[in-house]
């Protein structure tokens, strides 16, 4: 099976085209902790996206969670997520 992080990478740039993506596997913080004790990852991901233009907080969070839904409860076992909105730059 391959890494879990790139599994995540791969499915956020296919879905959402990040301009900034950072996955980040924080377990090591939750040692002793029943979700780790079952193998599940503690995540995070910081991620900026075109798909967040006017979109609110809630509903960007779960853009990303429905790309990885599949993988909470069993490989993932926490994810924090943090969207930023990219701004246009004006010329």
């Amino acid at each position: 099976m391959q890494n879990l992080k790139t599994l995540i990478e791969q499915r956020l740039i296919q879905s959402l085209s990040p301009s900034t993506l950072i996955i980040e596997d924080q377990s090591h913080l939750h040692v002793g902790h029943a979700g780790a004790k079952q193998g599940g990852k503690h995540i995070k991901i910081t991620i900026a996206a075109s798909d967040f233009l006017h979109q609110s907080q809630v509903t960007c969070h779960r853009l990303v969670y429905d790309v990885l839904k599949d993988l909470i409860g069993h490989e993932i076992h926490a994810v924090q997520i943090f969207t930023i909105i990219p701004t246009k730059t004006q010329s």
